[in-house]
Formats: structure tokens, C-alpha cells, sequence
């Protein structure tokens, strides 16, 4: 049964609320996690709480328990002489800031004159997300695992 300090392997589709594939793990190896140690986000970790291997079930996580509500205030305009490394500026371009807490994920989200739109906030933040999610293998982390939050 899934419950902290359980490395959980499973199988998941996560889908947005136009019943996009936003991921998944279909052909690609499964996910592994400790279970309690904050590696997925919180709404999915809640809803895997006391499964067991071979259940299949289906969540539906609010924006709150997945990436947060969007936040305007993570959206600021810069000036376009700020990327003076890259040669065409285009909107849908990603790059890594330094923000006052470490490093930020931006995008570009409208280039206006000599001003670039910037948005920090996660791509699904906001979003209400439906997981689909298989139960594949539970197992007891070992000590080096607990100790240091992730699966080895």
C-alpha cells in the first residue's frame, strides 16, 4: 500500500481541461518517487495515498494542489536589449533568469516595439489537470533513499 517513505513506480496521462495530453509516461519508462518526500505535486501524491499495485483510477487536481493559480504579478515587460545574446527574439521562446530567489523560467509571451513580454509562471499554473494514473510497483525506500528525499 502507498504511503510515505515507499518508492511507488507508476504509469500516468495527465490531460489539461480541453482533454489535452499535457504528459505521459505511455512509451517512455514509468515514473519512480518516494512517496512523502514532495517529488510529485502534492494533489497527485494525495490521490495515490493507499493505493496498491494494479489499482487504475483517475484524479481531477485543482489548480491549488498542481503548479498554483497563475500570477500576474510574474508577468513584466523588459526591454528587448535585455537578450542581447540571441539574434531574433520570438514569441514562445524560453530562457532561465536569475530571480530574487534563484533561478526563473520565463517565456515570451508578446513583443511589442522594444519590449519583451516575460511570464514566470508555470505553463499549467492555473489549469485544473485529470491524471490517469496505473499502479505499477510499491516497494520500501531504503535508509540512503529516505535520507536524501528521492529514489535511487
Amino acid at each position: 500500500m502507498i504511503e510515505a517513505n515507499k518508492v511507488v513506480s507508476i504509469d500516468y496521462t495527465v490531460m489539461d481541461e480541453t482533454q489535452t495530453v499535457v504528459d505521459t509516461t505511455e512509451g517512455r519508462t514509468p515514473l519512480a518517487y518516494l512517496h512523502g518526500a514532495n517529488n510529485i505535486i502534492p494533489g497527485l501524491e494525495k490521490a495515490l495515498n493507499g493505493k496498491k499495485v494494479g489499482d487504475d483510477f483517475e484524479a481531477i487536481i485543482e489548480p491549488q494542489d498542481t503548479y498554483g493559480e497563475h500570477n500576474p504579478a510574474m508577468i513584466q515587460s523588459v526591454p528587448v536589449s535585455a537578450f542581447k545574446d540571441v539574434e531574433t527574439l520570438e514569441i514562445g521562446m524560453t530562457f532561465t533568469a536569475q530571480g530574487p530567489e534563484g533561478e526563473v523560467h520565463v517565456v515570451i509571451t508578446d513583443i511589442q516595439d522594444e519590449q519583451a513580454t516575460i511570464d514566470a509562471n508555470h505553463p499549467l499554473a492555473g489549469k485544473t489537470l485529470t491524471f490517469k494514473v496505473r499502479v505499477l510497483d510499491v516497494r520500501d525506500a531504503s535508509e540512503d533513499e529516505i535520507s536524501h528525499g528521492h529514489v535511487h
